[in-house]
């Protein structure tokens, strides 16, 4: 049925390089906008939850509420994608967004905040599966490649240049926290005139047209109770608990109920068949490690510039300039010889390579390192993300036909997403329980009582207001802690140097869509 409608649909000559940066602009200051939206309020959050009276579990609900959103329907935008006109989609998903962010900006109370929050999720969910669905759609996967280099640069700037932006505004007085809501708005109001006048996509006629709800309803659902186990373990309650048998095997049983439903329909929403093929099954477990880099690699470098090293946020965001030049610089580039050549294997390979050795180097700081080898761990880390995240996107893209791209790209976002979600707080449960440790052991042997509370939430220490001795323990216990963490990730990263390692040497074809007779590919 679906090979009719294709047969059907019209054949457009390819949108030219000035056509595609017209419209390009519009879509990457929408991304800009969509992931700026939770790394700019991460600094000024403990003014807001403070003006707002709120407490501490509010304050992880406000994060955790637009994390659940985002990723949950992920998967679900780009199979929507696929089966309704793609604009249409991302005028909504834009209008979602703005008004969310709007409103979280004059929010009175916590409630209020935390449920604005998801959904503003569910916007930004979309706008980051949509605005890579288009650019699949009007360019080719080899040509692909440098426009790629500018979707990395910007995601890049939005995930690290977030923190010094949302430092910047915290520490203006006359802006307030507000205005880190405030700023998407004028963003995607200005990207939605662009889009409307210079995106113009040809969409094929669907005659019928049928939207897996089972399965979207079970993926979101199984995608949420991980998320929510993942996030509370090791803090509300035990590893070894009947809290983690009944919401991490409750997630199990959904998300295989999930993969049942998805083989079972025409029209799933994440295409299992897809994704269970050799090259975007290894692309899929090597995006698990960029989306740990990419997102821990800001959450834990800003935490550690900020308590061990005590810099004020925004000069945590400027000392980790060195990874937003990595990622831009080489995103750039990759993108531009990915598209020369039309081989894409060699830089995912040297990517996850420069990733790990860039977190292998990190793992050696602590309190004390030269922020000169900081910077130059940070540089390697960067490089390693902007060669390997759109890269890997590609890879995926180019396995599948043009009435797939939307679920298959939203697949590979989705587990990137996914896992830089688990990376985060599952390296933050490790550094609270390493920095509860050391700074235990460090204040006893400078003969401090730990039972009244100094060392046992490290979380909440104010540390400017602690004695000179105290503050060293504890600047210390977080340098030292925060190296262990990036072990931890040195050695996730080579996981994806193995995945990469094992992907076929393809070569991106030159056409948008696949010819007729490559459409079930054999082998990957």
């Amino acid at each position: 049925m679906t090979t009719e409608v294709d047969a059907q649909a019209p054949q457009r000559e390819p949108m030219t390089h000035r056509e595609v940066l017209r419209a390009l602009s519009g879509l990457l200051i929408v991304l800009f906008a969509a992931m700026i939206s939770s790394t700019v309020v991460s600094v000024a959050l403990p003014q807001i939850i403070g003006s707002l009276h709120g407490s501490q579990s509010q304050y992880t609900w406000v994060v955790t509420a637009m994390l659940l959103a985002s990723t949950a329907s992920t998967p679900v935008w780009g199979r929507l994608a696929d089966l309704f006109d793609k604009k249409r989609l991302l005028i909504i998903a834009i209008l979602l967004f703005a008004t969310a962010s709007l409103l979280c900006g004059l929010v009175q109370n916590t409630a209020q905040l935390i449920a604005l929050r998801a959904v503003q999720g569910l916007g930004m969910g979309a706008l980051q599966v949509l605005v890579q669905v288009i650019i699949g759609t009007m360019v080719s996967p080899k040509e692909r490649g440098r426009y790629n280099g500018y979707l990395g640069g910007v995601m890049a700037v939005a995930t690290v240049g977030g923190p010094l932006l949302g430092g910047v505004i915290t520490d203006t007085d006359w802006l307030g926290w507000r205005s880190c809501f405030f700023l998407a708005v004028p963003l995607t109001v200005v990207a939605l005139i662009m889009l409307v006048r210079t995106l113009h996509l040809e969409e094929a006629r669907r005659p019928e047209t049928k939207v897996d709800y089972v399965g979207a309803v079970l993926i979101a659902s199984g995608v949420s109770l991980l998320l929510l186990w993942v996030t509370f373990v090791d803090s509300d309650f035990d590893w070894v608990s009947w809290q983690t048998g009944l919401m991490a095997g409750g997630a199990l049983v959904l998300l295989a109920a999930a993969a049942w439903t998805e083989l079972k329909v025409d029209q799933p929403v994440v295409p299992v068949r897809v994704i269970a093929r050799r090259d975007p099954a290894l692309a899929v477990v090597a995006s698990l490690a960029v989306g740990m880099a990419m997102f821990g690699g800001a959450v834990f470098l800003g935490q550690y510039f900020q308590i061990s090293r005590g810099y004020s946020p925004t000069e945590a965001g400027l000392l980790t300039i060195p990874m937003m030049l990595g990622v831009l610089v080489a995103s750039a580039v990759a993108g531009r010889m990915v598209s020369r050549s039309g081989a894409v294997k060699r830089y995912i390979v040297a990517g996850a390579i420069v990733l790990t050795l860039g977190f292998a180097l990190l793992s050696q700081i602590d309190h004390t390192t030269n922020l000169v080898y900081i910077g130059f761990g940070m540089l390697l880390v960067g490089c390693g993300v902007g060669m390997t995240m759109q890269n890997l996107v590609l890879v995926v893209q180019n396995s599948v036909p043009l009435r797939e791209l939307g679920a298959a790209s939203g697949a590979i976002t989705f587990f990137r997403t996914l896992g830089g979600a688990v990376g985060v707080s599952v390296l933050g449960a490790v550094l609270a329980n390493q920095v509860a440790d050391k700074i235990a052991s460090g204040l006893a042997a400078l003969g401090v009582d730990t039972g009244a509370g100094t060392g046992g939430d490290a979380s909440t220490l104010d540390i400017a207001s602690m004695p000179a001795p105290v503050q060293e323990v504890v600047r210390a216990s977080y340098g030292d802690a925060t190296g262990h963490l990036f072990l931890i990730s040195a050695s996730i990263a080579a996981v994806g140097v193995l995945a990469a390692l094992c992907l076929s040497r393809v070569r991106l074809r030159e056409t948008v869509d696949l010819a007729e007779e490559s459409r079930e590919p054999a082998s990957a």
